[in-house]
């Protein structure tokens, strides 16, 4: 793996110095860069932080695979080149937390820190290397899409933008009856309530059960397998299947010495009455991991209960200052979001009512139009109406004119049938035919009188053509309107040894066993406790039990009992150093 590289010097000769290709990979970026052969694994470390920027070195770390296939940190105190890596070029390393503070809300300082832990809490989750019950699961990606996405914005953040998104466990999906597009609905109603992303995800994260310990398969004297967790507050002992509960709880504070000797892993309590806690793994390598872990986890754990050095002291001033600047320029952000979005829905209102008024002016327009419409047709209706009547009256004067002739017309004929009686058949015939055509007259006579009649119920035709005639010569009235570390301490083993011993100082601390005193994100913010029942209760509707898993059933069982894992830790601390080693020899 080493790959040769040529200098030239002043004195045209050269030099060959051989260059080590590495490969780091963060949680979000990859770093390519080589060093010399003698680099110690502190100086890689110190130039990998630096290209992070990150200053809260002691909790990080760079992990290898080992030419076994193992997952190994690499130690700080020996050469690159002489640890058990494998010969690849470039060599590959991961930039991963190793450790785990106790509270981040009080712990971590950058920003970066805090980025970097929580996109590896995430990986856990949804991976179910922790397991994390679905109604949380559902809270911390609604978080992890704030964290993303930003706060909810309906313009930006429209249908369908968390599609491509991981949101939720393998496990949590297969067990309820949601499609994606519902899962999703749910995740963006909890995003658009959220602030403060990433740290708000590490609170709720790390009263999981399972967040920031390191199992280990181990063996009581009995040969009892059990689990053995290594965490920030101390050393926990779980049955073989619960990784959930654990049943004996050990505080770094309770123990003065860590050592093994090839597979036997033996604690000296400061109880120097009780004896030492005595277990058994199954490989030297997985011992010199624990007692890693062990020494940094106490020493992390001493340092919390110490007054904070300057570096820290200067770091959190630091932080607090630029959250500060950065809250004034939310703050600025989101009143300047609030004018814009009133501005908006002004202009909106603006638009409404003047769309109303425009359909208000158009249906008054088209009104006066039927108006002008409805009266000139009755105009022209009484037009004709009295043009029928004219010709009407003149056809009853014509009728009237010839039946008076036809009168005067029967009266000379009888006075001439008087007089000339020799033609009285010839005058008859005539009478009859002038009396019939009387007759008929007589009847149009009262027809014409009965249309005559008529007329005078049509008066108020023309009474009504007067009032349109008035309604026209007003002025029209307008609508109305209302619009108005330090670095690592060098605690690892020599790989040559199977045998190693480390003493745990205890001295200048305080209040050691403060963490028994905590209580969960939940309890401590009421909110956040009414969503995850409210969750619980949405996800209970369309769960499928039948594809609960041992830890579901597991964590079912603990709510049940109003277990939580700071409760759980005081119960398992309970009773001197010695009944609890008693216990779990008894396992």
């Amino acid at each position: 793996f080493l790959k040769p590289t040529l200098w030239a010097s002043d004195s045209e000769s050269s030099v060959v110095f051989l260059q080590i290709n590495i490969r780091v990979t963060t949680m979000d970026a990859e770093l390519q860069f080589s060093i010399n052969p003698n680099t110690t694994g502190q100086q890689l470390y110190e130039e990998v932080v630096g290209m992070v920027g990150l200053r809260e070195v002691w909790y990080f770390g760079l992990l290898y695979t080992d030419t076994k296939g193992f997952h190994t940190w690499l130690k700080f105190n020996k050469k690159v080149t002489a640890q058990d890596i494998k010969k690849e070029s470039p060599i590959q390393f991961r930039f991963r937390a190793k450790f785990y503070p106790e509270d981040v809300a009080e712990e971590l300082i950058q920003d970066i820190t805090q980025k970097l832990f929580f996109m590896q809490v995430k990986e856990a989750i949804l991976t179910d290397e922790v397991y994390c019950p679905p109604e949380s699961a559902v809270l911390l990606a609604s978080y992890a899409v704030q964290a993303k996405f930003g706060d909810f914005d309906k313009e930006t953040h429209r249908n369908g933008y968390l599609a491509q998104e991981h949101l939720l466990p393998k496990r949590v999906l297969d067990q309820h009856k949601l499609s994606k597009e519902q899962w999703e609905q749910r995740v963006q109603t909890w995003h658009e309530e959220h602030r403060d992303a990433m740290l708000e995800y590490l609170k709720i994260s790390q009263d999981l059960e399972m967040y920031g310990v390191n199992f280990f398969e181990i063996k009581n004297r009995k040969g009892t397998e059990l689990w053995l967790g290594v965490d920030a507050l101390g050393l926990n002992i779980y049955e073989k299947e619960d990784r959930l509960t654990p049943k004996i709880g050990f505080p770094w504070s309770e123990i003065r010495n860590v050592s093994f000797s090839d597979k036997k892993f033996s604690i000296k309590p400061i109880d120097k009455k009780a004896p030492d806690f005595v277990f058994y793994a199954p490989r030297i390598r997985m011992n010199k991991r624990i007692l890693a872990l062990s020494m940094g986890n106490h020493e992390l754990y001493m340092r919390r209960r110490k007054p904070d050095s300057i570096e820290v002291q200067q770091m959190k001033t630091k932080a607090k200052e630029e959250r500060l600047q950065k809250q004034l320029e939310r703050a600025q952000l989101e009143n300047e979001k609030r004018k814009r979005e009133a501005m908006e829905r002004e202009k909106e209102q603006m638009e409404r009512e003047k769309k109303d008024l425009m359909l208000r002016l158009y249906e008054f327009e088209e009104t006066t139009k039927k108006a002008e419409r409805d009266l000139q047709e009755q105009l022209e209706r009484a037009a004709c109406l009295e043009e029928e009547r004219r010709r009407v009256e003149m056809d009853a004067a014509r009728l009237e004119a010839e039946r008076q002739a036809a009168l005067l017309a029967k009266e000379e004929l009888a006075r001439q049938a008087e007089i000339q009686l020799e033609s009285h058949e010839r005058l008859a015939a005539e009478l009859a035919e002038y009396t019939a055509k009387i007759a008929l007259l007589e009847e149009a006579k009262r027809t014409q009188e009965e249309e005559a009649e008529n007329w005078q119920s049509r008066e108020d035709l023309l009474k009504t053509r007067e009032e349109l005639h008035m309604v026209m010569a007003a002025p029209a009235a307008p609508p109305s309107s209302d619009s108005s570390h330090s670095s690592h301490s060098d605690h690892e083993e020599n790989e040559e040894n199977n045998s190693y011993s480390a003493e745990l100082h205890q001295q200048d601390i305080h209040d050691h066993r403060q963490e028994e005193d905590r209580i969960t994100e939940a309890e401590k913010n009421k909110r956040i406790k009414e969503q995850l029942m409210s969750l619980s209760e949405e996800l209970a509707q369309t769960r499928d039990d039948t594809r609960k898993t041992q830890n579901d059933l597991l964590h079912t069982e603990n709510v049940r009992a109003g277990r939580d894992k700071y409760k759980t830790l005081r119960q398992i601390r309970m009773g001197n150093t010695k009944q609890r080693v008693d216990e779990f020899e008894a396992l």
